[in-house]
């Protein structure tokens, strides 16, 4: 797909500034000024996705998240959005499953297996939960990890055991 250019990036960019102050709706509005033609760009959905995820308009997030891996397979976020979205939804086992088949397509990503380890937990599956975040402390490191999964309320199961690693 070819690159965005001015002033379709400067719409892009200031919709980015939006949404991290936290103001969505001029994100919103931002991205409607990027042309019909571009709006389908995969920099654009991911925005689009990021503001839906924030808004919590997770059957919305899935079909983006959907479009995404559809059209940018090769990016590893667009099936972690996906699977994210599918989590939400109250979809964990399909969540689980369909980032498992990417898991070795993309081995060096912290999140996928941070992911997998809290679709597990939240299934009930410690012992494949402890694999997955195992697998994740090698790739990012453990304090960091220990970090995120200890504020994490899908690894609430796991709590007092990854306070002890």
């Amino acid at each position: 797909m070819s690159e965005l250019e001015p002033p379709e990036t400067h719409h892009l960019n200031a919709a980015t500034g939006w949404l991290e102050l936290g103001n969505h709706a001029e994100a919103k509005a931002e991205l409607a000024k990027i042309s019909p033609s571009n709006r389908r760009h995969p920099d654009v959905l991911d925005l689009v996705w990021r503001i839906l995820a924030v808004e919590k308009s997770w059957t919305e997030a899935l079909e983006v998240s959907q479009e995404l891996v559809r059209i940018d397979p090769d990016n590893p976020s667009n099936w972690i959005h996906r699977s994210y979205s599918l989590h939400e939804l109250k979809r964990t086992q399909e969540a689980l499953n369909l980032l498992l088949q990417v898991r070795e397509k993309f081995p060096g990503i912290s999140t996928i297996s941070y992911n997998l380890a809290c679709y597990a937990c939240q299934l009930g599956d410690l012992e494949q939960a402890r694999h997955w975040l195992a697998e994740s402390i090698k790739i990012r490191g453990k304090e960091e990890i220990k970090a995120v999964a200890l504020t994490d309320p899908d690894l609430h199961a796991m709590w007092q055991e990854i306070r002890k690693l």
